[in-house]
């Protein structure tokens, strides 16, 4: 299982980072760059982008001190970790395939191995696991879900244990507790194992229920006491995972997005996933929230309307057939975190929320492969049935493999990304970012024209605006960014983002009183924006306030540990004649971020003040190497090494 699932998604080895939170993320983010004491504090602090996942940002850091910024080698932790998913998912279905026949798992064994592989091998090479596994940013899934399918073995072998074990030496429920609280804090969606757990002692345990003594017999209490914990560690786990998202303004409030609104994108949404496992094609990486919200039209009629076929199908043969009612239940219930319930987010769906529901219905295209399997073996010239049917099922994963190996391509760079969403499932959020993508590469009429479209569709969206703008002022067109700035905090008057990206305009544009009115504005709004005082320090500086623009350095710097101000700071210290200080700060912004040139060019230039004109060729070189067109740089090195070349001759 483990090896196919490399081998399919090892084309991911070769993907980027791209322009869907992994900037933030990552490659602008000093804080997960290693397992320090200031990383780890950060690390079980930190609401980044409204989820708390302290245990994930560990695996990264740790992908960091391997790997620096090479994007490869999280790739490779992200496929390696799913694999191991696929491994032990395997083991999983397996037991739970054995307790739910008959049989057991001695009379049926091959038929019993084929089936589980069968079920593994559905779940991990199906595409919808893509944006799971090839996307950086959501090594939350694969990890959660690697703690969360070994929290499940282990409680199934400890199952297995007597009843007169006491629960000290239960060794396999400790190691079970264990892995649920570290799946906690790889991500919150495993709150619900609790009740996942609950279902499998009912089926196919049937360690509670009619045949177990009932609900509430001792046997039965003992069940429902040894469940405590787990439901401890999710009510703790709970509160915390909604303070992050309300951190990030990602949950929507009930006036925004009522009740009946609310239960219609859910009824979608457990439609949606059915219905992509089947038939997964036209697969994006955001699917947007239509507004208004129509909750009586055609596609969530359609939604509720096959929820409630499945619901009512697994009621009626609930008896005959107790697999149909567990596998949709568990289906519902780990895809409630992500229900529209708790709308999170502007999307009405995503690939990845379907990471632990898929799980329940792989299982149940392994129980009909058993029974399929079982079937042929009764019946005349079985075994060329039992050989037929083993094909189909080759068949179905080879196509699913293809077909992740094609979407894993999607993901290898922000364009190919973008490009794929607009032409499957074209939304606003599509738009800008392949606004940001075409204004990285200079091509302004198309950025523009994707940000117009981004606009059009969610006029009221601050966000949009700004980027917008932020490209008007890269074209120069400072009056008609000003005037998407104004719009921006008419929208939101208390949008500090926007007051940010008016003073930058301003900034640019040599207005420095003004621009600094804005950076002051935007750092009442929101304190913490690091940026907002950085620039602020950087207006200061071009004033020649050069103590009070250290000053804002020095306070930014304690906000957040930016490349940035570091640069600044050093270019203060360098105009004024303290070498040694302005190479430390260069120094420090280098190793922020590996990859700011500016800051080797002008390290460069320091030491070349000093007469060092070795090591200055060192850093123009390294400069160079991260931005090969750098002109300035290139002059600077061909003068050090003139200067070289002459200190030799003399």
């Amino acid at each position: 299982m483990a090896i196919t699932t490399v081998l399919v998604f090892a084309a991911s080895l070769q993907n980027e980072f791209v322009d869907w939170d992994d900037l933030m993320n990552f490659t602008t983010n000093p804080y997960f760059r290693g397992l320090g004491w200031t990383h780890l504090r950060w690390m079980w602090t930190t609401f980044l982008l409204g989820h708390y996942v302290p245990v994930t940002w560990m695996t990264l850091g740790l992908d960091y001190l391997f790997w620096g910024m090479n994007p490869a080698g999280y790739h490779l932790t992200n496929v390696l970790l799913h694999s191991a998913n696929a491994a032990v998912f395997y083991l999983v279905a397996r037991r739970l395939l054995g307790g739910a026949t008959s049989a057991g798992m001695k009379g049926d064994l091959p038929a019993l191995q084929l089936s589980a592989a069968f079920a593994a091998l559905l779940f991990a090479v199906h595409p919808l696991r893509v944006e799971s596994v090839a996307w950086v940013t959501e090594r939350r899934d694969v990890l959660s879900g690697l703690f969360y399918l070994l929290a499940i073995l282990a409680y199934l072998r400890d199952s297995e244990t007597t009843a007169h074990v006491g629960m000290r030496h239960r060794v396999w429920y400790w190691v079970s507790l264990g892995c649920f609280i570290l799946a906690l804090l790889s991500k919150a969606i495993a709150v619900t194992l609790p009740i996942v757990l609950v279902v499998l002692d009912v089926y196919p345990l049937r360690r509670l229920g009619s045949e177990a003594g009932g609900w509430w017999g001792p046997a039965a209490r003992r069940r429902w006491a040894e469940k405590i914990p787990f439901v401890f560690g999710s009510a703790l786990v709970v509160p915390v995972a909604l303070v992050a998202a309300r951190s990030a303004a990602n949950l929507l409030p009930i006036a925004e997005v009522g009740i009946f609104d609310r239960l219609g994108i859910s009824l979608y949404g457990l439609a949606f996933y059915v219905r992509k496992t089947v038939v997964p094609l036209g697969l994006s990486p955001f699917y947007e929230l239509g507004a208004p919200i129509l909750p009586l039209s055609v596609p969530y009629v359609v939604g509720g309307l096959l929820v409630a076929v499945i619901t009512g199908l697994a009621v009626r043969v609930r008896r005959r057939r107790p697999a149909v009612g567990a596998v949709w239940l568990v289906y519902a219930v780990t895809l409630l975190p992500v229900s529209g319930m708790l709308q999170n987010g502007p999307q009405i769906s995503a690939d990845r929320y379907s990471y632990l529901p898929s799980l329940s219905l792989a299982v149940f295209a392994g129980a009909s492969a058993l029974v399929c399997w079982r079937a042929s073996d009764g019946r005349h010239r079985g075994r060329s049935l039992a050989f037929f049917m083993t094909g189909v099922g080759v068949l179905v994963v080879t196509f699913l493999a293809f077909l992740t190996w094609k979407q894993v391509g999607v993901w290898r760079d922000s364009e190919r990304l973008w490009s794929h969403a607009l032409a499957v499932a074209p939304s606003s959020v599509a738009h800008d970012h392949m606004g940001y993508v075409r204004r990285l590469q200079g091509r302004w009429a198309e950025a523009n024209e994707h940000y117009r479209r981004a606009s059009a569709m969610r006029p009221d969206a601050v966000d949009i605006l700004v980027h917008w703008g932020a490209a008007l002022v890269q074209q120069g067109r400072l009056g008609e960014a000003i005037t998407l700035y104004r719009e921006a905090l008419r929208i939101t008057p208390h949008s500090a983002v926007a007051h940010y990206n008016w003073g930058n305009a301003l900034l640019g544009a040599g207005e420095l009183e003004e621009a600094i009115a804005h950076y002051r504005e935007a750092v009442r709004l929101e304190p913490g924006g690091a940026e907002a005082y950085s620039n602020w320090g950087r207006a200061l500086a071009l004033q020649g306030r050069r103590e009070e623009a250290i000053a804002k350095y020095r306070e930014t710097l304690q906000i957040k540990p930016l490349s940035v101000p570091h640069y600044n700071w050093g270019n203060a210290l360098f105009v004024a004649g303290e070498l040694e200080e302005a190479i430390a700060h260069y120094r420090e912004a280098a190793r922020l971020d590996p990859t700011a040139a500016e800051a080797y060019n002008n390290w460069g230039r320091a030491l070349a003040q000093q007469g060092k004109w070795v090591e200055a060729v060192a850093k123009y070189r390294e400069a160079l190497r991260i931005r090969p067109d750098y002109p300035l740089a290139s002059a600077n090195l061909d003068y050090a090494l003139l200067q070289v070349e002459n200190a030799r001759g003399r």
